[in-house]
């Protein structure tokens, strides 16, 4: 793949185009409902930023532990990683809320008082979250690009020394990060689990987005031939394993909450699983853990690319709920009302992060094909 792929092309503009046409929808709607629209732009941007990090994370984890299963998705996971740039100019929206619509019950705190939640503490501690995954993801893209350049075995070893402090980066950013932009929606309460629960969700929905990826781009070279059905049962694996880690840290969580009977953290459960939101609970429980544990039991349902792709597919829409049923019921304690926007903003976001996603995938081979360890994978078949 190159950049002169005029279908690539063609798709990358489309979906710019559809994401503007959405975002401005939104914005026609914000002159009416200016509260709604902050609140559903957040979800959004959320959910596709921490697909974002969760590629990223997933990427430094093959830098550093190796195996097959990463070179087919690699170059999908540095694409991902590369739209941190975008998503700090989509940031802009978030910051108006905060500083000019209440979008935070806290933003009237002040610094004297509350030396932690207020508005510029917060400004600068998501400079920071930017700035430290821009420049992970800068150097994992521009080493990667060096090794196709040069096959320059070294680079190997530089890629690997940056992922491990990089991974515990990624810990400490998005733990405050979830803190930050999430939890503190509802101030009075507060997890030790909640970052834990972020990284796993973000992990769920980066590895299921990828997949999805794998599936559509199965045909083209070089990943044809290479995408084979034990490579494919590896995906199905890591996608079994981050569910029923997602499931265990939620299930603790609850647990630790509903021992405790503390009335500062009963509270969030209690909204969460009452009216119309406890419907929402019960679809995350059976279709983001029960129905992919079953289905990814089967050996037989993660080597059919078609299937493991519908299952990944349905677990990063599963994502999107899962992140609505933890921030909404901060504005929306009766139950979910669906707002328009809540879907118009995903796809507005979505769009334009996918056509930058496209932008960086079509100007480079499908897989790292100079890769020392790669090579040898190549060499004596996958």
């Amino acid at each position: 793949m190159n950049g002169n792929d005029s279908e690539f092309g063609r798709i990358q503009q489309r979906f710019a185009i559809a994401g503007a046409a959405a975002l401005l929808l939104c914005l026609a709607g914000a002159f009416f409902q200016p509260a709604q629209f902050f609140r559903s732009y957040l979800l959004s941007f959320v959910f596709w930023t921490g697909i974002g990090i969760g590629c990223m994370a997933i990427l430094m984890l093959h830098h550093l532990v190796g195996g097959n299963w990463g070179f087919g998705i690699r170059r999908c996971l540095e694409a991902a990683a590369g739209n941190f740039p975008l998503m700090a100019v989509l940031f802009l929206p978030v910051l108006i809320g905060l500083l000019k619509f209440d979008l935070y019950s806290w933003s009237d705190w002040k610094a004297a008082d509350h030396p932690y939640l207020n508005k510029p503490f917060f400004i600068v501690r998501s400079a920071i979250y930017f700035a430290a995954w821009i420049t992970l993801a800068h150097f994992l893209e521009k080493w990667s690009v060096e090794q196709d350049r040069t096959a320059d075995p070294a680079l190997t070893s530089r890629l690997q020394n940056l992922s491990g402090p990089g991974l515990l980066i990624y810990g400490l950013t998005v733990t405050y990060m979830s803190v930050d932009w999430v939890m503190s929606l509802e101030p009075e309460w507060f997890s030790t689990i909640y970052g834990m629960i972020f990284m796993v969700t973000e992990a769920v929905a980066a590895m299921a987005f990828v997949t999805v990826m794998v599936m559509l781009l199965a045909d083209r070279p070089p990943l044809a031939g290479f995408v084979t059905p034990l490579l494919l049962n590896d995906y199905g694996n890591l996608l079994f394993t981050f569910t029923m880690l997602w499931a265990y840290l939620s299930f603790s969580q609850y647990l630790i909450i509903w021992s405790g009977n503390l009335q500062d953290e009963i509270p969030w459960y209690m909204v969460r699983a009452n009216g119309g939101w406890a419907w929402v609970a019960l679809f995350l429980l059976i279709f983001h853990f029960f129905v992919p544990f079953l289905l990814l039991l089967s050996r037989f349902m993660k080597r059919k690319i078609r299937v493991l792709g519908a299952i990944a597919l349905g677990l990063v829409l599963v994502s999107f709920v899962d992140l609505f049923w933890l921030l909404t019921p901060a504005f929306e304690k009766a139950g979910p009302q669906f707002h328009w926007m809540d879907w118009v903003a995903a796809l507005g976001i979505g769009c334009l992060w996918l056509a930058g996603f496209v932008s960086r995938l079509k100007s480079r081979p499908l897989m790292p094909l100079h890769d020392p360890r790669c090579e040898v994978v190549l060499e004596h078949g996958a």
